[in-house]
């Protein structure tokens, strides 16, 4: 016996040998660069930028979502979960050790005997195969992505958060200029009804005049019912039921925070959802040595040792000790595929990580420029329409004027302060879709500030 557990042992000390292939990370996914210094990004990402917005309110709101975002909570517990994972897989590197007792009562023709016992029993499989090392390799990577998965979450809600309320700022400055709008028809209105009752001007202009007082009084519901949808979302996001979301400043009064020309493209790797993509990759990868393994036998160590007695009071006093060591070996000869489609599967879930992951590559680069080309272009087309309106309250003074001196009909003034309402309303949506793209920039960076945001998630400041 003395010689088979030698030999174990020494098999076990000498073998260095683990199934499957080893991980190496995909390349040729990121291009190059872009045109900013990478130091210049990180000192931008390492900040809570939504600070830069210079709204107070705006910042409380992001702490109280930080602290209860139900999908946050869900996310920190779904990385317990794997950590529990984990914490299973790494005990099986060492000896399962149970305690056990049995009693017995044996009779035959009037005669009975009792026997009982008290005993631990430990089993070990030695992990010459590497199986349980890649399990354990599978559930790290786990815990990686779920964490990685949690920042992605953090990242989601600071950036929705801040996002939503700017739109919800944008929502109320809209509604400011219909309801201003609407005032003012409203008195041009009654003026004109004056007009027409003593013949100043036609029967058209006043119904046109009606018309455009009765479009900009529709306008005001609409907002209302949209600023209230609005503040259900925020609500929702800061893990609370609906209700009034305090203001800060106005929409106008917002600073976006400071964006780099470009970025470099070796910051996507930052990202939390890049992250967790390759950890899910790793995990899939070393589920392939857990399939393979099992071609090869498992050798396992057994042992008991305890005590025996046929009278119970004396069991642990004076009963007979008795140990036994042994050792076992099991492997598949013939199971008609059974592992090899376990391998084929692994190898598919390996495969489908990969794609996941480089696509996930692919969709973050999209993003990011996306939001680039959005700021930039926003922000001309924002110039744009400002100088538009700038035209348009002239062309409206202008055409005032001359309806007042007679020498013009009403109809281009009406023409002129129905172009500048809707633009006046489009003007606004620009500037928080602009605004938006600030956000935007810095949730595709997926810099440090995650962790930032993670510490006032915990109730840190």
């Amino acid at each position: 016996m003395r010689n088979l557990l030698f030999c174990l042992m020494a098999l076990l000390l000498t073998s260095c040998f683990t199934v499957g292939p080893e991980y190496v990370r995909p390349g040729g996914d990121i291009p190059e660069k872009w045109n900013v210094e990478y130091e210049a990004v990180i000192d931008l990402a390492n900040v809570q930028w939504w600070q830069q917005f210079g709204d107070p309110v705006l910042d409380e709101l992001i702490i109280t979502a930080m602290r209860g975002n139900l999908d946050l909570r869900l996310a920190a517990a779904r990385v317990d979960q794997y950590l529990g994972v984990l914490e299973t897989s790494r005990s099986r590197y060492f000896p399962q050790i149970e305690a056990g007792g049995s009693g017995r009562r044996d009779g035959t023709a009037g005669q009975s005997a009792e026997r009982y016992q008290a005993a631990f029993n430990s089993s070990w499989e030695l992990d010459l195969w590497g199986r349980i090392r890649r399990s354990s390799e599978a559930a790290r990577a786990r815990i990686a992505g779920s964490e990685a998965g949690r920042r992605a979450v953090v990242m989601t809600v600071v950036s929705s958060v801040a996002s939503n309320y700017i739109v919800l700022r944008g929502l109320d400055q809209q509604l400011e200029i219909a309801r201003e709008t609407e005032a003012s028809y409203a008195e041009g209105l009654d003026l004109f009804r004056i007009r027409f009752h003593h013949g100043a001007i036609s029967q058209l202009e006043l119904s046109q005049l009606e018309s455009q007082y009765e479009s900009a009084r529709q306008a005001v519901p609409r907002y209302e019912s949209l600023i209230r949808q609005q503040e259900n979302l925020l609500s929702l996001l800061l893990g609370r039921p609906p209700g009034t979301i305090p203001r800060g400043k106005a929409l106008d009064q917002l600073t976006g925070p400071g964006i780099p020309a470009g970025l470099p493209s070796r910051l996507l790797t930052r990202r939390p959802d890049i992250i967790q993509a390759e950890q899910e990759l790793v995990a899939a990868n070393a589920g392939i040595g857990v399939a393979r393994a099992e071609y090869f036998p498992r050798i396992s160590l057994t042992g008991a040792l305890g005590t025996a007695s046929p009278d119970l009071g004396t069991l642990l006093h004076s009963g007979t000790g008795f140990w036994s060591v042994a050792g076992a070996a099991t492997g598949p000869i013939v199971n008609f595929g059974a592992i090899s489609g376990q391998v084929k599967q692994a190898e598919a879930l390996q495969q489908q990580a990969l794609f996941h992951y480089q696509q996930t590559v692919l969709s973050s680069f999209k993003e990011v420029e996306d939001v680039l080309i959005q700021m930039v272009k926003g922000r001309e087309e924002l110039d744009a329409r400002q100088r538009q309106i700038l035209a348009l309250e002239e062309y409206a003074l202008l055409a005032r004027l001359q309806f007042d001196a007679g020498s013009s009909s009403y109809l281009p003034v009406l023409d002129a302060e129905r172009a500048l309402f809707a633009n006046k309303l489009a003007r606004a949506q620009l500037r928080y879709t602009q605004l938006g793209a600030h956000v935007a920039v810095y949730k595709a960076m997926g810099g440090g500030w995650i962790t930032e945001a993670g510490q006032l998630e915990r109730g840190k400041e």
